[in-house]
């Protein structure tokens, strides 16, 4: 009969389906309450801003693995690092199943765990417990002399080809590696870039001894962290820091609006002037501040004395012209006459009406060529052709003379235009001073003459530039004596009300936030309960698999103040024979590692955890053998959906999987001289079966049906354990969910049908494709195999000359078929 992986989680219930959907759409079921619930639209509208915008920005941080997209681990390659020298490889089956890796202390099986970890997470548990120089100088391995290097080859949900991660430490401290992420299509980056900090530390899918003991006796905050972090409710929190944050702005701005009040009432009440008694009576009284009240004695300053001091303002703001400016547009306007009067002293003015006559009276004798007299003047002169040719290059240099006025006459033309445009309107208010020097500076624009208009524009700018400056000057004092401490207190007034005007404002924003964050804190609270009661359960489960005869109950795990709260816990409710107790204060060691296992191993297999293995080192310690048997169940249990490698020297563990016979792959770690550690398969699902069908064929005395009927059986669940291994690889590297996957294994009952999942990942596949596949990668011989086997099942049976060549020959098929060949 073949064993077909489980399709959910280890006695998972629909609570734990509800919990992976649930943290994936943790957003969408609050907004679907929040839309149903008796809050106001206004608190309302901000949660919906802060839900929002956490989604915005989750969308647009790096993207861990998603659990539908789960990572598994293929194999680990080690060298020179902590008890392994030259390289050495541990090999894995990239699915779900439980992998015991053993060997005596010292072998090197810990540096596997201690290597991959460190590549994903920088850390291991021992660096973080062991600190000391020891740790420090002696984590090399002295034997290899190449730099330490850890790869770590994942396969990844959806990807044809696997993923590597290199580690490599080129300096001495342990705790800087460089570590490189290749992905297929995806090239290579630094693995700190990629994104799966998170997720590493929420679903730290490694567990050592020194793990175990933190679990217990680490901080309450920490053991309220690790397990809070796991339901899915991180998006509340950052959606209530984001609240928090505005919270905390509304009503700084508030206190500190408030604060200043009676400073700046002090310094209104010290001033003789009717102005500040006006704002004293606003900023003194009690409540919200009449702003347009104040607004008025900033801006527009209601005093008797309004219009002098409006007079003096505008005085004090006028500008006359810019003698730089208008001295530069005089020089060019100078420059522009001296150049047009060059021009006409040089007949460069007649040299237009010449060039046209001669024009014309080439023109002429070009057409009259047989003239022997002047048109013009009746001479017998013949125009020839040295005549024509004199008086073209005369034409072409009159032009040239006529080029030259004409350009002296357009920068006249633009120097005059230069200097009337400097020229300003009368201001609509000026002081009496100034109206006569503006009027003649205005009468600028009149002057045609270039010469008087150089001359004036000249002179009127110096008189009312001079005039201007000198009134404003004055303006100016006279502002300063009348309003300077009105001024300086206006300024503080001002500068008040640029603070408090937003800050009073927001007074109804800041009800509406703290109404927001107080309907969020309880609808957090109700999920976190609700999300807790599985990972409960799941604990709860785990500690009667592990407890065998311990009188202690684990009555229930909750957790104890919020996210921020400088007290907060993870609390185990336990009892002793129905008496309430501490859990630290009653279990024994081995009690308390396994409840230490009870909290870890939910939140490692929680649905929402992108890693679909677990790494655990050295678990076995303080336990009796009962706990030990239990605890092989529980690895199985959670083998049914996780990749388990559990690294042992314990001999206890292999038993108990063998005692209930529990499908187990085991691989020994050895190491020789030289730190030379090399690794073993020892048995695996498929070997069990090879090694049940070998066990069959020792046996002496046996009925010819055992070797007819019960050995081809045996053979045949030799292949469908390889082909099914085959199958959920394959649909594994196309991308299906894990139950999906267990379910299409799970469905496929002929060997026929599961050979066509693992060749092809397509039970439909017909027998005769299957055939051609076989012979392909296996040779002619294989189909014939897998008919007999076939033929095991019918009441003929099928006889074999070499049952010992038989199974061989299926161990050979079994190998080769196990793994899919892996795409481009």
């Amino acid at each position: 009969m073949t064993e077909h992986p489980a399709q959910s989680e280890p006695n998972a219930s629909d609570h734990q389906v509800d919990h992976r959907r649930g943290a994936s759409s943790t957003l969408s079921r609050l907004t679907a309450r929040l839309e149903s619930s008796a809050l106001a639209e206004a608190p309302r509208e901000l949660l919906r801003e802060a839900l929002d915008a956490t989604a915005t920005e989750s969308s647009g941080t790096p993207a861990a693995p998603h659990p539908d997209q789960r990572v598994f681990l293929d194999s680990i390659s080690v060298n020179g690092f902590r008890g392994i020298g030259r390289k050495a490889r541990l090999p894995l089956t990239a699915k779900p199943g439980v992998t015991l890796v053993v060997g005596r202390n010292g072998s090197g099986k810990s540096s596997f765990a201690e290597g991959t970890e460190t590549a994903l997470t920088g850390r291991t548990a021992r660096l973080d417990k062991q600190r000391g120089e020891v740790w420090r100088r002696h984590w090399r391995n002295l034997h290899d002399g190449a730099d330490p290097r850890v790869e770590v080859r994942l396969a990844i949900a959806g990807d044809p080809r696997l993923s590597t991660l290199t580690c490599a430490w080129p300096g001495d401290d342990v705790t800087a590696p460089e570590a490189e992420f290749r992905r297929p299509g995806h090239g290579r980056q630094p693995f700190a870039g990629i994104g799966w900090e998170r997720a590493l530390n929420d679903y730290s899918p490694f567990l050592s001894y020194a793990d175990l003991d933190k679990v217990l006796n680490g901080r309450p905050s920490e053991q309220y962290d690790s397990v809070a972090a796991i339901l899915g409710l991180r998006e509340l929190t950052d959606a209530d820091d984001r609240l928090q944050g505005i919270e905390k702005a509304l009503d700084s701005a508030l206190k500190q609006a408030e604060a200043e009040r009676p400073v700046l009432a002090e310094a209104l009440s010290a001033l003789d002037d009717p102005r500040a008694v006006r704002a004293l009576a606003v900023v003194g009284k009690a409540g919200d501040p009449d702003f347009a009240e104040l607004d008025a004695l900033v801006t527009a300053l209601p005093d008797a004395d309004e219009g002098r001091l409006r007079e003096l303002r505008t005085t004090a703001a006028l500008t006359g012209p810019d003698l730089g400016v208008v001295g530069a547009a005089v020089d060019r306007l100078r420059e522009a006459v001296a150049v047009l009067d060059d021009v006409r002293a040089s007949g460069a003015e007649d040299a237009h009406q010449r060039a046209e006559l001669l024009a014309k009276a080439l023109e002429h004798s070009r057409r009259h060529q047989d003239e022997d007299t002047c048109p013009v003047c009746g001479s017998d002169r013949p125009l020839d052709e040295a005549w024509a040719e004199r008086a073209a290059e005369q034409v072409a240099s009159l032009r040239r003379e006529a080029a030259t006025a004409r350009e002296a006459r357009t920068g006249l033309r633009d120097a005059v235009d230069a200097v009337r445009y400097l020229v300003t309107p009368v201001p609509v208010w000026l002081p009496a001073p100034l109206v006569d020097p503006w009027e003649e500076w205005q009468a600028c624009r009149a002057i045609d003459d270039a010469e008087r208009l150089a001359a004036r524009a000249e002179t009127a700018a110096l008189v009312l530039a001079d005039a201007c400056a000198a009134l404003r000057e004055e303006a100016l004092q006279e502002l300063e004596k009348l309003d300077e401490e009105w001024r300086a207190c206006v300024t503080r007034l001002a500068g008040w009300l640029d603070r408090a005007r937003p800050a009073y404002t927001g007074r109804p924003r800041l009800c509406q936030v703290r109404a927001a964050r107080k309907w969020l804190k309880e609808a957090r609270a109700e999920l976190r309960e609700e999300r807790l009661r599985p990972f409960e359960d799941h604990s709860q489960r785990i500690w009667e698999e592990l407890r065998q005869q311990s009188n202690v109950d684990l009555r229930s795990v909750r957790l104890t103040g919020s996210e921020k709260a400088n007290v907060r816990k993870l609390v185990m409710d336990v009892s002793v024979d129905g008496t309430e107790a501490a859990a630290l204060g009653v279990m024994s060691q081995g009690e308390l590692h396994s409840l230490a296992l009870s909290l870890f191993l939910p939140r490692a297999a929680a649905p929402d955890s992108p890693f679909g293995f677990v790494v655990i080192d050295d678990p076995v310690q303080s336990m009796d053998p009962a706990k030990v048997h239990g605890l092989a169940k529980v690895l199985h249990d959670l083998g049914e959906t996780r990749q388990v490698v559990v690294f042992t020297h314990d001999t206890r563990l292999q038993r108990a999987f063998t005692n209930q016979e529990f499908p187990v792959t085991v691989l020994e770690v050895e190491r020789q001289g030289g730190s030379a550690v090399t690794v073993r398969r020892v048995t695996d699902p498929v070997g069990q079966a090879l090694a049940d069908a070998r066990a069959l064929i020792r046996t002496p005395n046996l009925p010819p049906v055992a070797m007819t009927h019960v050995l081809p059986s045996l053979c045949r669940t030799v292949l469908e354990r390889a082909f099914s291994e085959a199958a959920w690889l394959r649909l594994h590297r196309a991308g299906m969910a894990e139950h999906e996957a267990e379910k299409t294994v799970a469905g496929a009952v002929t060997l026929m049908d599961i050979a066509a999942l693992g060749l092809f990942g397509d039970p439909s596949k017909k027998t005769g494709d299957v055939y051609r596949e076989l012979r392909r990668r296996c040779g002619p011989g294989a189909v014939d195999l897998i008919r007999q086997c076939q033929e095991g099942a019918h009441p003929s049976g099928t006889s074999m000359s070499d049952p010992h060549r038989f199974v061989d020959d299926i161990k050979a098929v079994a190998l080769t078929v196990r793994k899919p060949e892996e795409g481009p």
